[in-house]
């Protein structure tokens, strides 16, 4: 499969990846001469009861690409360690604007909170296993203060951030 002509350098490719080889495939794409776009978020996650960032692909299994020089080999994107294939629409490899992939770069490493202030979260262990609460705001590393109704009263309580998700 070849692109009708090299394209325009405003236009980028979508490709899609093997499962969790997002950053694999970018990087052997960039040796064979095509520039990669891996848009990432900053995702604040729960390991062994203590919080964390991590980072995770923006679209799980896609990245785009472009090639960087006229000598830059299309068949060989088929073939590329931790590609899965080039997404086509009606036989044609789907195209994104510019502008796209500057707006991508620009929100690269966006925070993701695990919980946001006034969302609605559920208590999952202890004597308030199954009770949902309104999240407030975090208490230190790994505890978290939320709002319970209890008796037609809202009482504030503090739980684990392992003892919580969203409702």
């Amino acid at each position: 499969m070849k692109p009708a002509d090299l394209p325009a350098p405003q236009t980028w490719y979508v490709v899609q990846a093997k499962p969790r080889q997002e950053a694999i495939a970018c990087e052997h794409l960039s040796r064979q001469g095509f520039r990669c776009i891996l848009p990432l978020l900053k995702v604040e996650k729960i390991r062994r009861g203590r919080r964390l960032w991590a980072e995770e692909p923006l679209f799980a299994r896609y990245l785009f690409m472009t090639p960087a020089h006229a000598q830059a080999r299309w068949g060989a994107v088929r073939s590329t360690r931790g590609v899965s294939r080039l997404v086509e629409f009606g036989g044609l490899p789907a195209r994104l604007p510019a502008h796209w992939m500057e707006a991508f770069q620009e929100r690269e490493h966006a925070l993701r909170r695990l919980f946001a202030p006034g969302e609605h979260v559920v208590v999952t262990r202890g004597p308030f296993a199954g009770m949902q609460g309104v999240y407030k705001l975090p208490d230190g590393e790994e505890r978290a203060v939320v709002m319970l109704e209890l008796l037609g009263r809202e009482c504030r309580a503090k739980f684990g951030l392992e003892a919580l998700r969203a409702a």
